[in-house]
């Protein structure tokens, strides 16, 4: 509790991983604050319950996390009352295990159970003992969440949980559970109330969101569900919104309607995070993915058939058990003929408790990073040659906020995912907020762009937003670039 009894208690929530995990951590905030007045705090040092929301796809994520908690034993042991908890996948995996490797640890919740939070605090404090809950109670989560509070232009809305593809490499079936969809209704609600509070882009999450069926109809007990496509385009209708994206999406759930909705819906993005994984055959099979490489490019060359100048984005796992140099060779192709515009790429990493763990494996780590650095090297070059493409001309941005490497300038993302920073007349700047205005693309750096603001949409009066010392060259090299 804090030390002046008056004053509300302060959480402090870090999240490690996935956007999922992003949106999580928000609703940790908006649960304690709904229910029992906690404020956030900006630093460890000044709160009363600090939360590290974990990931465990990869043993990175996972190590890192632990190092970092290690890192808190001073905060507790300078102030007792301080309560840790241990949420997400990493906590939903290991369960009292964290307690008994990290003893000073005082909460265990699943992603399914974050919004049991409050209650294991009371317990935490009645009985003086751990608390762990990390079981999966379905949807429940959603249903006992606070409406959400927002007060930036762009939101998260999960509107699924967990995932039933069971591919051989990952945990995510393990620690969230079988794939849950959220009502329709209720998914329309929260967007909505979003709209009111000034979101102008929201982001669809769910492991595989396009493997969505929500139940609609009064309760949702009529017995019909929509799919996917049927969503986003309720979505789009929703007054306010003005841009929808959605993450991340599975191949096997790439429906022809959803391919439609591309083509029929202007709101929708022009980007699509579409995970391939590799592009040899044989590795997909042994990662029991369910597509072949071929009709992973019939989706591609449908999608950007349904919407030209579309971009792609995916992810990519390089020295996955028994991968040889041809199978690698052939995820090279695949990058050469999709033309990716960005990748998550990583070295495999072993799972305890999923089918690959078991997989013999015989490449040495060297040989998988000199693969690795071979993969991303030529992902940098297509990604610098589309940035270098986008050079003059115009695209509608969504105004975030100033820049982070560059407080004088603004910035936003194109439709297409790229972030562009500019230089905009203040007085102009602070109404353009939360609003789309058009920007020329002036600069092209590895991972951002630099542009000129023009006009709203349907405006043509520059002088109106540029200021007249704005549109010079700001001294930053390409890599101080980024928003």
């Amino acid at each position: 509790m804090p030390a002046n009894p008056e004053d509300p208690p302060k959480v402090y929530v870090r999240s490690f991983g996935c956007q999922m995990n992003e949106y999580d951590s928000e609703k940790i905030a908006d649960v304690l604050r709904a229910e029992q007045g906690w404020e956030s705090a900006d630093a460890p040092e000044g709160a009363d319950l600090i939360v590290f929301n974990t990931c465990s796809i990869r043993d990175k994520a996972q190590h890192k996390m632990r190092s970092d908690l290690g890192r808190l034993r001073e905060l507790k042991e300078a102030n007792p009352n301080l309560l840790i908890g241990v949420g997400g996948c990493v906590a939903s995996q290991e369960g009292a295990a964290i307690i008994e490797s990290v003893p000073f640890v005082d909460i265990v919740f699943g992603p399914q159970t974050l919004h049991r939070l409050p209650r294991l605090i009371a317990a935490r404090r009645a009985s003086g003992r751990p608390q762990v809950d990390i079981s999966f109670p379905e949807i429940e989560k959603f249903d006992h969440l606070p409406p959400p509070r927002k007060s930036g232009p762009c939101a998260f809305v999960s509107i699924m949980e967990g995932c039933s593809k069971y591919c051989t490499y990952c945990v995510v079936p393990y620690t969230r559970g079988e794939e849950i969809s959220r009502r329709l209704d209720d998914v329309l609600t929260e967007v909505a109330d979003l709209a009111d509070q000034g979101v102008r882009e929201v982001t669809l999450l769910g492991q595989n969101v396009n493997a969505y069926r929500g139940s609609m109809g009064e309760g949702g007990d009529s017995g019909a569900t929509a799919d996917f496509a049927l969503l986003l385009e309720l979505v789009s209708e929703i007054p306010g919104i003005e841009r929808i994206r959605y993450t991340t999406s599975h191949p096997r759930e790439f429906t022809s309607r959803l391919i439609d909705a591309h083509a029929r819906l202007p709101k929708l993005a022009e980007h699509v995070h579409l995970p391939v994984q590799a592009g040899s055959d044989r590795i997909l099979a042994a990662m029991k993915r369910g597509y072949t490489t071929l009709e992973y490019k019939a989706i591609v060359r449908k999608l950007r058939a349904a919407r030209p100048g579309i971009l792609i984005a995916t992810d990519i796992i390089v020295g996955f058990p028994g991968e040889t140099e041809e199978d690698f060779e052939q995820t090279m192709r695949l990058v050469d003929d999709v033309q990716f515009d960005a990748s998550f790429s990583f070295v495999y990493s072993r799972r305890p408790g999923t089918p690959a763990a078991d997989l013999p494996d015989d490449t040495p780590q060297a040989v998988k990073l000199e693969r690795l650095q071979r993969l991303q090297s030529r992902l940098g070059e297509i990604e610098a040659r589309i940035g270098q493409e986008m050079v003059g001309r115009t695209y509608d941005v969504l105004v975030e906020g100033p820049s982070r490497r560059n407080p004088g300038e603004w910035s936003g993302r194109c439709s297409n995912h790229r972030m562009v920073n500019f230089p905009m007349d203040p007085e102009y700047a602070a109404r353009s907020l939360g609003r789309m205005i058009r920007v020329r693309v002036t600069q092209a750096f590895p991972h951002t762009l630099r542009g000129e603001a023009i006009a709203e949409p349907g405006e043509t009066q520059p002088e109106q937003i540029v200021s007249a010392a704005g549109t010079g060259e700001n001294g930053l090299h390409d890599g101080q670039a980024a928003a």
